[in-house]
């Protein structure tokens, strides 16, 4: 079992990384001293993990209520939040009671929104079951709902009191899962740290196959340095920005595709965009290129690219978050570990990053 912490003083919380942690869940929240609890999850997640974690919570005295939302990104909008809401009043959650997130990144999403404003803010923990869960949105405290407009664009930030993250959940993805998670976890390495680069270009074939040893060590550097870079800048004033690479290019590709494209199949070929932005830029040298391209390839991360025309990415980036009096700003990355954040992007170079990204997806690059 590894543990770290997210250091945010009165808000910081606990990250436990290790195997069979579900069936502690109850025994590991005691130290919150609650009574009420809402599970919030979707019916795939809870018929695998359900009564593991409902029994742990009940063996530990706790008064359990379920919420379920379907399962897809399609669904974490606000009418689902407000089902979970309506569910929160009929069971009679308190201003000290829990809801705690079991699932993906939509479950962790939509849940903490719902927590970040049920009787103005109440705890929630996050049980994260997949990769991309676990190495991302489970940490940090952004929670959010999408609008038809965009992903992400109505939400909050609201920290967990813990999150217990059981590598064991990892066995059940589908392999398209799992790799949607790890194109997650290489922009870390891209984007902060060329020694956990290296980890991971030294260890291709673990992370392959899942050895269990190498998932936690995996899992627990890559929310080292997502706590780090929370603990400098919690609202995304500053260096969490860095953290968005290849997102403002996968969340238009997202969207347009009708998120029949995973997020870190999106984020992948964003950052890959990304790579190709700066070295049109003459800010990338283009065996650093090479480098990136390369463990993208052996870790499996580049899904075929979706039948849309680039100038419709390009009209769907200008509805992200990041967009700043209408020029799009974007992270960028200068060498492994190094970035630049990139402002006032325009069309014909980001169409032409998009048209070289496209060639690339359908290569047999080695």
């Amino acid at each position: 079992m590894k543990n770290l912490i997210v250091n945010l003083n009165e808000r910081s919380y606990p990250i436990i990384i290790g195997s069979g942690l579900l069936a502690q869940t109850g025994e590991l929240i005691e130290q919150l001293n609650k009574g009420k609890v809402l599970l919030v999850s979707n019916p795939t997640v809870l018929n695998l993990y359900g009564d593991k974690v409902l029994n742990s919570l009940q063996q530990a005295g706790l008064n359990v209520n379920v919420a379920t939302i379907p399962d897809g990104e399609i669904y974490k909008n606000l009418q689902e939040a407000s089902n979970v809401l309506d569910k929160a009043v009929c069971c009679g959650l308190e201003r000290d009671s829990l809801i705690i997130a079991l699932g993906g990144g939509v479950i962790g999403d939509l849940a903490g929104f719902v927590a970040s404003i049920y009787m103005r803010g109440i705890d929630f923990i996050q049980i994260p079951t997949t990769l991309l869960a676990q190495v991302d949105s489970s940490v940090g405290g952004k929670v959010a709902v999408n609008h038809p407009c965009g992903k992400n664009l109505i939400g909050s930030f609201h920290q967990p009191r813990m999150v217990l993250i059981d590598i064991e959940t990892l066995l059940t993805l589908d392999d398209s899962e799992y790799r949607s998670g790890l194109a997650e976890v290489v922009k870390y390495g891209v984007i902060y740290d060329r020694g956990f680069f290296a980890f991971m270009e030294n260890n291709i074939d673990e992370i392959n196959t899942l050895d269990n040893e190498t998932l936690q060590e995996l899992i627990y550097r890559a929310c080292t340095i997502k706590a780090d870079i929370v603990n400098q800048d919690e609202k995304e004033m500053g260096i969490r920005i860095i953290l968005n690479l290849g997102h403002t290019f996968g969340h238009s590709l997202e969207k347009l595709s009708g998120y029949s494209l995973r997020h870190g199949e999106a984020v992948a070929i964003g950052s890959i965009a990304a790579c190709y932005l700066s070295c049109q830029m003459g800010l990338m040298d283009t065996g650093v290129l090479e480098n990136i391209q390369k463990i993208y390839k052996k870790l499996n991360l580049i899904p075929p690219y979706p039948d849309i025309d680039n100038s419709q990415v390009y009209e769907g980036m200008l509805n992200d978050k990041k967009v700043c009096q209408g020029d799009i700003r974007m992270v960028i990355p200068l060498n492994i570990g190094n970035y630049h954040v990139l402002s006032g992007v325009g069309r014909e170079a980001v169409e032409e990053a998009l048209a070289h990204t496209k060639v690339f997806c359908g290569s047999d690059y080695q």
